[in-house]
């Protein structure tokens, strides 16, 4: 039985899909802090990480504003960007690193399993299980039909 959500209720799989995009958001904020302690440890600059920091404090401040404020509240145009931005550059980013390393070491006997690595790891596999997810059920048919709703009621 398909039930519609009234137009100024979110049905539960976008409510779920807003949360799930929120962790990803926040994984990537933790994964960030985490690389940037662990490059310091090893006697990098700040100065030199300065500018990545900046850029994912950006990235990562206008998505959450995005989907707190657009996404959660049924913005249509915030349901493209969001799913199409992070389903397809925030999918990329996330494997290309570890496919990249798997090219160039072949096999998984040399990992180094410090807590870096692990914490790491478990950041990336929650990141990616979030977004992919989250792209899911934004993409679910009674999301896309309460985003429609909300594009054609009332301000």
């Amino acid at each position: 039985m398909t039930t519609l959500a009234q137009v100024g209720t979110a049905p539960q799989t976008a409510r779920l899909a807003t949360s799930l995009w929120l962790v990803a958001v926040g994984a990537g904020v933790v994964e960030t802090v985490v690389q940037v302690t662990n490059a310091l440890g090893d006697g990098d600059s700040m100065s030199s990480l300065a500018g990545q920091i900046a850029i994912r404090a950006v990235i990562y401040g206008a998505l959450f504003v995005i989907i707190d404020r657009y996404f959660r509240r049924g913005v249509r145009w915030s349901r493209y960007f969001v799913a199409g931005l992070l389903g397809t550059v925030g999918v990329a980013s996330l494997v290309s690193e570890p496919i990249d390393w798997l090219v160039s070491n072949g096999d998984l006997t040399t990992v180094d399993w410090t807590a870096t690595s692990v914490t790491i790891a478990v950041l990336r596999t929650v990141h990616l299980t979030a977004v992919l997810s989250a792209l899911a059920l934004s993409l679910h048919p009674q999301t896309a039909r309460w985003f429609n709703a909300k594009s054609r009621s009332p301000k």
